[in-house]
């Protein structure tokens, strides 16, 4: 097994397991394309087929466990208000909110425990769950190969590209914690 292929199959674990973060192994696959060490397209759709499978596994998961869980993880100041945010607006527009839940701390796995317990119906959760995880793995992906472009040193451009991408998710995170506390 040669050495992208390898990464390509770590990436996908990753991502397959919600509680290791999928963002700095998949910005530092961005580079690695970048740098012409991998393909970016096919870690984009690594990560968004671990990122998927995750998906379906928790939504069953918690449809056979119920809210229990939920209310576990709700100790979690993150968690709690991805779920408060998510919990509220999923009436309005459900297949959107499990797409933007997505870029929330904990939002995928919140997202694909709280469609699970509440019984959302399946299809709408696999359609929103394949068009978020394809849209958020495209975007993370994308922020490393644009750092690997702009700085040689793949080092560097991986803190680069972690910067933006901090600064990117504390900004939506302060957004939607001003929605969150004012609905």
């Amino acid at each position: 097994m040669d050495a992208s292929t390898a990464a390509l199959l770590l990436l996908f674990v990753i991502a397959l397991v919600p509680l290791v973060p999928t963002e700095v192994a998949l910005l530092g696959m961005g580079v690695a394309a970048a740098q012409g060490e991998v393909g970016l397209a096919p870690a984009i759709a690594v990560a968004a087929a671990g990122c998927f499978l995750s998906d379906q596994v928790l939504y069953s998961f918690a449809r056979t466990r119920g809210i229990t869980v939920l209310d576990r993880l709700r100790k979690r100041r993150n968690v709690d208000n991805g779920l408060r945010w998510i919990d509220r607006h999923a009436g309005q527009h459900l297949r959107a909110i499990l797409v933007v839940s997505r870029w929330l701390p904990s939002g995928g796995t919140v997202g694909s425990l709280l469609a699970g317990a509440l019984h959302w119906p399946r299809g709408q959760f696999v359609a929103a769950s394949a068009i978020g995880v394809t849209l958020w793995s495209t975007y993370v992906a994308l922020l490393g190969y644009l750092g690997g472009q702009f700085v040689q040193e793949p080092g560097v451009s991986l803190l680069v590209s972690l910067a933006v991408a901090a600064a990117l998710g504390a900004g939506l995170s302060v957004v939607v914690r001003k929605r969150v506390e004012n609905v």
